[in-house]
């Protein structure tokens, strides 16, 4: 009711205009034009017509270029909104960085980069593995070939803290080694299909956008 009142005040408007440049002044030559009651209501009549039919094609033409999304987002979506500052190809990126970091890490035994992408419970189960291996001589090795699906599947804030938990699936060769070279476990010529879910933390209030890595699962 409101749009149908607001095109016929616009018609309106319109439709004087257009009769004033037909029966009014144009140029710099004055000019009249004696039309009958007859003839007026059929020019009236007509340049309504018209008005109507182009203000509504605008409207409408308007609305099908602008159309509104009114798609609900999903209860991720509305939990990663409310983390300041957070872009998701920017932590993708980065998830997949601190990924591969990581394992190389682990399997490096290099336990100083390890202290500071992952947290406390988690370096020191780490910790203990590298250690048995060391007591056993033994050596890993990964060839890491590329991920074929990294997606985010949860997020949560918990008081001031928010985690994201994200799958990885990857491309990988693994191989354990003996002291003298043997392949005691896995294939190095077999390229595993591996899927791991890890959860990464920070605090709300953090100056860096920088994630821990919080617990791993396969």
């Amino acid at each position: 009711m409101a749009l149908d009142i607001l095109v016929l005040l616009v018609v309106v408007v319109l439709i004087f205009q257009r009769l004033w440049k037909v029966l009014g002044t144009g140029g710099d030559m004055p000019r009249k034009v004696k039309l009958s009651r007859e003839g007026a209501e059929k020019l009236y009549n007509l340049l309504r017509s018209e008005t109507e039919k182009e203000l509504r094609d605008s409207l409408q033409n308007s609305e099908v270029l602008t159309p509104v999304d009114e798609t609900p987002l999903s209860e991720l979506d509305r939990t990663l909104l409310q983390i300041p500052n957070f872009n998701r190809d920017n932590f993708l990126s980065g998830a997949k960085k601190a990924f591969e970091m990581i394992t190389a890490a682990f399997n490096q035994a290099d336990m100083a980069m390890l202290k500071i992408l992952v947290s406390s419970d988690i370096c020191k189960k780490m910790n203990e593995i590298i250690k048995q291996r060391q007591a056993d001589k033994i050596t890993a090795e990964t060839d890491f070939i590329g991920f074929d699906k990294v997606e985010i599947i949860k997020a949560e804030i918990t008081g001031n803290k928010a985690s994201i938990s994200v799958e990885f699936v990857s491309e990988q060769v693994n191989v354990l080694r003996a002291e003298n070279g043997e392949v005691i476990e896995g294939d190095e010529n077999y390229i595993q299909n591996i899927t791991d879910v890890w959860t990464f933390e920070r605090p709300l209030n953090a100056k860096t956008s920088s994630w821990l890595l919080v617990s791993t699962k396969k």
